[in-house]
């Protein structure tokens, strides 16, 4: 099997989807003694187009799939996939971080199950936590929440659908979400 480059994989996206490829970057990063070299590729994709660019990612190679990260930015979530090409050959594997943004207004996106089952557990620890919903993913039962948390609150989101109760002057309270001017009450 003869290995793509990074540059030949983001070329490749580039050509593809064209302008609906928002940003891309390539990082050489070294590790361990010998300072082996690793690359890491990031892509930004608009939502449209996220499911026909991880199906474009099979066509390379079955990609190693890990796990989904999230981020509120306050307007929309982004999500950010996390593969790796080539996965467990020595010196050759590539990470391959495809984001994609989901406005908070409507927080649906298609899941990827169809394509690569071991999203399952991600996605659903999306819906759980930041409340998205994956379009023809089964509805099952919590993996990290109780069963009886309550539907409409989401840990990982930085707004009031957040877990943290709202202080007086509308902010939250909890973890590093203070307003400075509010009385935090020492624990001894």
């Amino acid at each position: 099997m003869e290995h793509m480059k990074p540059e030949e994989i983001v070329e490749l996206f580039r050509e593809k989807f064209n302008d609906s490829i928002t940003d891309s970057k390539i990082e050489i990063k070294t590790a361990g003694l010998k300072k082996n070299s690793y690359s890491l590729i990031w892509l930004e994709i608009e939502l449209k187009y996220f499911k026909e660019a991880v199906k474009l990612l099979c066509t390379i190679q079955f990609p190693h799939f890990a796990i989904i990260s999230d981020n509120d930015t306050g307007e929309e979530v982004k999500l950010t996939y996390h593969f790796s090409l080539y996965y467990g050959e020595r010196f050759k594997e590539i990470s391959l971080n495809l984001t994609t943004n989901l406005p908070k207004n409507n927080l649906k996106m298609p899941t990827i199950t169809d394509l690569i089952p071991g999203a399952q557990t991600s996605e659903r620890e999306m819906k759980e936590m930041m409340g998205i919903t994956f379009e023809n993913l089964p509805d099952l039962p919590n993996v990290f929440l109780p069963i009886d948390f309550s539907k409409d609150v989401f840990p990982f989101r930085k707004d009031e659908k957040g877990i943290y109760p709202l202080s007086k002057n509308g902010k939250h309270i909890g973890g590093n979400i203070i307003d400075k001017e509010e009385e935090v009450k020492k624990v001894e």
